[in-house]
């Protein structure tokens, strides 16, 4: 910002040099226009204009030309016409060359503070916070894109009304797992941006993702207000595909995901949904409903139909699973007591800390000890699955209230680069993930 009004500072000052130039050639114009003034013949050569028609009338007279009636009207006539003259060359006395000086650099005041208002009014300085507040912030790792999501979260505090905080917020969130506060900052956006058929669909895929990919009443009157005005949604498209995936209605989901590939502007997302669309022709064959080989023919036809076959493959991955049996401590079960519906978060994030979480599972803590199977079907998102990581870092926590990221005085346990188990590896013994420590004042990301 410091910059910003520096900028307009040395804007102002050629315009605050050309108010105030007048006044540097006042002096000047005052004494051109009174020694103009003064050597002025105008008057003079208007008499002697009037003098010689005088005479040109009275030598008419003397040659019978005019008689004495005409010659005293040409005179008055005359007359008449030098005492308009007159009055018109009249001018009105010069003005002190200081005359006005006042009035110069109050509408140099004038100017400045109506600039200044005016740019506050219209200008753009809240995104330029804003731009300042995302450089400041490089993601390299899990602290620096909590420190974005900090910043980002005082932006918005700070500049309620700017839809552009919002709509770089929102995906943070969601992406850090944090899907209430998502969906409160796309609330927000949906506030200052109206119903637009991309947001409504923004916030029905994290409603979706939320009742842990279901389609509930919610979602489905947001997904049919978004049909209504947009019937190739993409974003809508990929949720009904996964939902009918999940139902093992997989000729829908394809039908679903390749009407969505078509809109989609997102080469990640694209490529993710013909992975899926390359699994559901893998399980309609396993199931028998198609051939094998038709199943992976039409695959191919799919992928080359969104112009990508070249950098697709053609044959189905092995899907990734990770199997772990979650226990709590003894010393820690005391910690529970009277709160055995606390919520319990099962977390797989890649290693490197570059994606979004990869697999989430959401249940109570009553459940302890359980046994879970995470894959790509407890991704939050098409663009940050399981199957896209070799190695991921496993949390366990349970949240007293009930929010995703960690808080002191969670109960909390981890399993750090772990091999992501493919095809028939992944019917290997459970993982053991142990929930045995409790989580301080500074806790790290979740």
């Amino acid at each position: 910002m410091t910059l910003l009004w520096l900028a307009i500072g040395l804007l102002l000052i050629p315009a605050a040099w050309l108010l105030l130039l007048p006044l540097r050639r006042a002096r000047s114009t005052y004494e051109a226009q009174q020694a103009f003034e003064s050597n002025d013949g105008l008057e003079a050569e208007n008499v002697r204009v009037y003098q010689s028609r005088v005479a040109s009338l009275e030598r008419g007279h003397a040659r019978g030309d005019l008689d004495d009636v005409a010659l005293a009207d040409g005179r008055v006539e005359l007359e008449r016409s030098l005492l308009e003259d007159a009055a018109a060359a009249r001018r009105s006395p010069l003005r002190s060359s200081a005359s006005g000086r006042v009035l110069v650099p109050l509408m140099l005041v004038v100017m400045v503070i109506g600039s200044l208002l005016w740019y506050q009014r219209e200008g753009a300085s809240g995104d330029l916070a804003l731009t300042a507040a995302i450089e400041a912030t490089p993601i390299h790792n899990a602290a620096s894109f909590k420190a974005r999501i900090s910043r980002l979260h005082a932006e918005a505090a700070a500049q309620p009304d700017n839809a552009k905080v919002w709509m770089a917020l929102f995906p943070l969130y969601r992406d850090a797992g944090q899907l209430d506060e998502a969906m409160q900052a796309l609330d927000e956006l949906i506030r200052l941006e109206g119903r637009a058929p991309a947001l409504l669909a923004q916030m029905a895929q994290l409603k979706f993702f939320a009742a842990q990919r279901t389609l509930t009443d919610e979602v489905q009157a947001l997904v049919d207000e978004v049909l209504a005005t947009d019937s190739r949604q993409p974003t809508v498209l990929g949720l009904l595909g996964i939902d009918a995936f999940d139902h093992s209605r997989y000729e829908q989901a394809i039908d679903y995901w390749r009407k969505a590939i078509a809109g989609m502007e997102n080469p990640g997302a694209a490529k993710a949904l013909r992975e899926g669309i390359s699994a559901a022709r893998a399980r309609m064959a396993k199931a028998g409903e198609v051939d094998a080989s038709v199943a992976l023919s039409e695959s191919v036809s799919g992928e080359a139909s969104a112009n990508d076959s070249t950098n697709d493959s053609a044959k189905t991955v092995d899907a990734a699973q990770l199997t772990l049996t979650v226990t709590l401590a003894p010393a820690l079960k005391a910690s529970l007591a009277g709160n055995l519906g606390a919520t319990l978060f099962i977390v797989a994030r890649d290693s490197a800390g570059k994606l979004p979480p990869l697999a989430v599972v959401r249940t109570t803590a009553d459940q302890l000890p359980l046994t879970v199977t995470l894959s790509d079907d407890n991704a939050m998102a098409p663009m940050a699955r399981l199957s896209m990581a070799d190695e991921v870092n496993l949390v366990a926590r349970i949240s007293a209230s009930g929010a995703p990221a960690a808080q002191a005085g969670d109960l909390e346990g981890r399993l750090s680069d772990v091999t992501v188990t493919r095809g028939d590896a992944a019917a290997e013994t459970p993982l053991a993930l142990h929930i045995d420590h409790v989580v301080g004042a500074s806790a790290a990301t979740p």
